[in-house]
C-alpha cells in the first residue's frame, strides 16, 4: 500500500481539477512522484524480459524447425508401427485371429430326460494358396511407401521454406540497404545547409538535398514493412523468433551467402529421373499398387476355416459324460463378379500410379534444367551487377570530391548518388538472387538443405 503525506495529498487534490493541458502535465508528473522508483523501473523493464530474443537462423536451422511442425514428422512413428503390424500378420500361420465357438443342447424345455451336450471350438482362418507371399509383398511395398513419402514430404517443405527464406532474406538486406542510404541522404543534406549557410549554394539546394533525405526516410519505411510480412511469413513455418530489424543485416547478409553449396550435375542428368525423392515415392506407390493388384488376384473367395472342437455329451440322467473330439473344414464358394471388380480396381490403381510415375519423372528432369539454367543467369547477373557496382562507386568518389570544390552543381551530384545506390542495391539483390538460385537447383534435384 503507498502512504502519502500531506504536501503529497495537497498536490494530488490541485492536479485532479477541470483536466486542460496543463494539470494534465501535473498529474503525470504527480503520479511519477508518488509512484516508488523499483515499481515504474519493473513495470517498464517487464516487457522487455517478456520479448523472445529475434534470431538470423541459417536455411538449415530455419528447416529443421518447420519439419518438426509438420503433421508427417509428428505421425512418422505411428506409420512405422502400423507397417511392422502388416508385416507380422504375413508371417503368421493363419490368415486372420481365430474365433471360438461354444454351444450347448438341453431337453429340459421338452421331457427333461438328462441330455446334455457342450461343445468348444477353435475356428482357424486358413491362407489361400499365394496369398501369405503376396500379402508379406505388399507389407515391404507399403513399408517403402511410407519412408519415401517421408522425403517427399520433407522436400515440399524445404521447397516451402526456401521461397520463405530467400524473400526474407532479399528484404532483409534490402532494409539495411536502405538504412545505409538513409544516413549518407542525412549526412549530405547536413552538408548542404552547412554550405547553404556559409552562403556557397542557394536555398533551392537545401530543398532539394532535403526532399533526397526525405525519400531515402520513405524507402526506409517501406522496406521495413517488407521485412515485417517476409519475416512473419517464416515464423508461421518454423515457429521461430525471425529478425526483422536493421541489425541484422549483417549477420543475415553473410548467412545468405553462405547458405547452401553449388551441386554437381551427373553426368547423365536422366538418373535424376530414378533417385529423386518424389520420384522414388511416386514409383514405391507404382509397386505397392501393383502388389495389391497381385494379392487381388490371389483371393478369389474368402479364407476356409479348420474348426477343432471337443464335445461332452450324455444321453440321459445318471449316464457319465463322454469326451469327443471334433475336426472340421469350412470352404466358401467365391463370386465371379466381386473377385472381378475387385481385381479390376486394383489394376486400375496400378496402371493409374504408373503413368504418374512417367509424369513425375519428366517434371523432374524439366525442373532440374530451369533451375541449372537460373543459376547460369543469375551468375552473369552478378558479374555486370558487381562491374556496375564498383564503376559506380569509383564515380562517386569522383563527384564527391568535385561537388566539395564548387566543381560540380547540386543536381549532379544527387543523381549520382542515386546511380550509387542503385548500383549497391542491385549487386547486393544479384548476390542473394545467385544464392537463391542454386538453392532452387538443390531443391530441384531433390536435395535438402
Amino acid at each position: 500500500m503507498i502512504r502519502m503525506n500531506s504536501l503529497k495529498r495537497r498536490a494530488i487534490a490541485r492536479v485532479f481539477k477541470p483536466l486542460n493541458e496543463q494539470s494534465l502535465l501535473l498529474a503525470i508528473a504527480a503520479l511519477a512522484w508518488i509512484v516508488p522508483g523499483p515499481i515504474l523501473a519493473q513495470a517498464q523493464n517487464r516487457p522487455a524480459e517478456m520479448a523472445p530474443a529475434q534470431v538470423v537462423p541459417t536455411l538449415n536451422e530455419a528447416f529443421s524447425a518447420a519439419w518438426q511442425r509438420q503433421p508427417e514428422a509428428q505421425s512418422l512413428q505411428a506409420r512405422r508401427e502400423a507397417d511392422a503390424a502388416q508385416r507380422d500378420i504375413a508371417r503368421s500361420w493363419m490368415a486372420e485371429p481365430p474365433e471360438l465357438e461354444l454351444s450347448t443342447r438341453t431337453d429340459r424345455i421338452n421331457g427333461n430326460q438328462g441330455v446334455r451336450e457342450y461343445e468348444a471350438a477353435v475356428a482357424m482362418p486358413l491362407w489361400l494358396p499365394g496369398e501369405r507371399q503376396r500379402t508379406a509383398a505388399l507389407a515391404d511395398a507399403q513399408s517403402r511407401v511410407t519412408s519415401t513419402r517421408l522425403l517427399a514430404a520433407q522436400l515440399r517443405t524445404a521447397a516451402a521454406v526456401r521461397e520463405a527464406y530467400w524473400t526474407w532474406q532479399q528484404a532483409l538486406i534490402e532494409q539495411g540497404l536502405a538504412a545505409e542510404r538513409l544516413a549518407n541522404a542525412r549526412v549530405f543534406a547536413a552538408d548542404v545547409a552547412r554550405r547553404v549557410r556559409a552562403g556557397d549554394l542557394a536555398r533551392a539546394d537545401q530543398h532539394r538535398a532535403e526532399g533526397a533525405a526525405a525519400a531515402a526516410e520513405s524507402a526506409m519505411a517501406e522496406s521495413a514493412a517488407a521485412v515485417a510480412v517476409k519475416a512473419q511469413e517464416l515464423r508461421a513455418l518454423t515457429g521461430l523468433p525471425v529478425a526483422n530489424g536493421v541489425a541484422a543485416k549483417n549477420a543475415a547478409y553473410d548467412k545468405a551467402l553462405e547458405a547452401e553449396a553449388e551441386p554437381q550435375l551427373p553426368d547423365d542428368i536422366q538418373a535424376l529421373g530414378v533417385d529423386h525423392p518424389l520420384v522414388a515415392s511416386v514409383f514405391a506407390q507404382a509397386e505397392a499398387a501393383r502388389r495389391a493388384a497381385d494379392l487381388a488376384a490371389a483371393q478369389k473367395r474368402s479364407n476356409p476355416e479348420l474348426t477343432v472342437g471337443v464335445t461332452s455329451e450324455r444321453g440321459q440322467f445318471g449316464e457319465s459324460y463322454e469326451q469327443s473330439l471334433m475336426f472340421g473344414v469350412r470352404i466358401p464358394f467365391g463370386s465371379n463378379s466381386r473377385y472381378q471388380a475387385k481385381v479390376a480396381a486394383a489394376k486400375a490403381e496400378a496402371l493409374e500410379a504408373q503413368s504418374q510415375l512417367q509424369l513425375q519423372r519428366d517434371q523432374v528432369l524439366s525442373a532440374v534444367e530451369a533451375a541449372r539454367e537460373r543459376v547460369a543467369a543469375a551468375r552473369a547477373q552478378r558479374e555486370a551487377a558487381e562491374k556496375r557496382r564498383r564503376l559506380a562507386a569509383d564515380s562517386r568518389g569522383f563527384f564527391e570530391k568535385s561537388f566539395r570544390l564548387g566543381e560540380t552543381d547540386l543536381p549532379t551530384r544527387l543523381q549520382i548518388e542515386l546511380e550509387a545506390a542503385e548500383a549497391e542495391r542491385a549487386a547486393v539483390r544479384a548476390r542473394v538472387e545467385l544464392a537463391s538460385a542454386i538453392s532452387g537447383l538443390r531443391q530441384a534435384m531433390g536435395l535438402l538443405p
